[in-house]
């Protein structure tokens, strides 16, 4: 079994690199996602994430 995680500004973004890992042939096992916000500086600021735990094929 292998990871990988992406952490992404923006959701979209994070839909495209998920949409290009799973063009691999991988064998998913579970996907995990998350959103988080913070402030720095006085911006909000948004992290969508997600792990993949999967096996290759």
């Amino acid at each position: 079994m292998k990871v990988v995680i992406f952490d992404c500004e923006h959701e979209k973004e994070l839909e495209n690199e998920i949409n290009i890992f799973l063009e691999k042939n991988v064998k998913i096992i579970d996907i995990k996602y998350q959103i988080s916000n913070f402030f720095a500086a006085n911006e909000q600021i948004y992290s969508y994430s997600a792990m993949i735990l999967y096996e290759n094929e």
